[in-house]
């Protein structure tokens, strides 16, 4: 195999500065890391994995390119790969809380601009933060939330929190706007929504227009206030 896995991961590194445009470095091959990995390859960005368990790094080497061996916790080993020209490093450690840390302390001390950090529990949360951290992730917790929110009837088909006070919400046009065209039903002034794109069918129209006429089936992509989606939904 000649995967970029070896022990020596520099020369791993040295393949995408030369052509990198975003560059993304990914700590942890879990199931969560490896679908973060593929997920960024698959959107045309530059990826650099790595986990210190070679035979998880040996399994995850057919499916993405550039994949290496090494201790993140070791700040000389981050160094080598020239972790602090990656524009963004993600931290998928979760079984291993003190790997975690100290990962996310290190890749801050080498100036990593934006590091983002996989968390179990909400105190994990908050010390990741204190460390350091420029954002923390939640994923059993939103996956939860998601779920619930579906069940609940409401609609939503996904969600993406984009701060406390907003969020990015797909959901099913509700019956009551079917026929209707946005300016007509009037979701800025009566729910503080707005809609960015609608999918129809395997269409994906962005920046509707105000005559755009919404039918059955539409899904709509709105950006604003969690409670203002429900509400909508309702």
């Amino acid at each position: 195999m000649t995967n970029d896995r070896s022990k020596k991961p520099k020369s791993a590194f040295s393949v995408l500065r030369h052509r990198r445009q975003r560059g993304f470095l990914v700590i942890g091959l879990g199931r969560f890391g490896s679908g973060v990995a593929r997920t960024l390859i698959e959107g045309g960005h530059d990826v650099l994995a790595v986990d210190r368990d070679y035979a998880r790094v040996e399994q995850r080497a057919p499916e993405i390119p550039h994949v290496v061996q090494l201790d993140s916790t070791k700040i000389e080993a981050l160094r080598e790969i020239g972790a602090e020209q990656f524009d963004i490093a993600v931290v998928c450690i979760g079984s291993d809380f003190e790997t975690n840390l100290l990962t996310t302390v290190s890749l801050k001390k080498l100036g990593v601009p934006h590091v983002i950090a996989k968390a179990r529990t909400n105190l994990q949360k908050e010390i990741l933060l204190q460390v350091g951290a420029d954002e923390v992730v939640l994923p059993e917790h939103e996956a939860g939330v998601r779920l619930g929110r579906r069940l609940c009837g409401l609609g939503f088909i996904n969600y993406l929190e984009v701060s406390p006070d907003f969020s990015v919400v797909e959901m099913l046009a509700p019956k009551r706007y079917f026929g209707k065209t946005l300016a007509e039903a009037k979701l800025r002034q009566q729910y503080g929504l707005t809609v960015i794109a609608v999918r129809r069918d395997e269409e994906m129209i962005i920046n509707p227009a105000a005559d755009f006429r919404l039918e059955a089936g539409d899904e709509l992509i709105v950006i604003g206030a969690m409670e203002d989606a429900e509400r909508l939904a309702e």
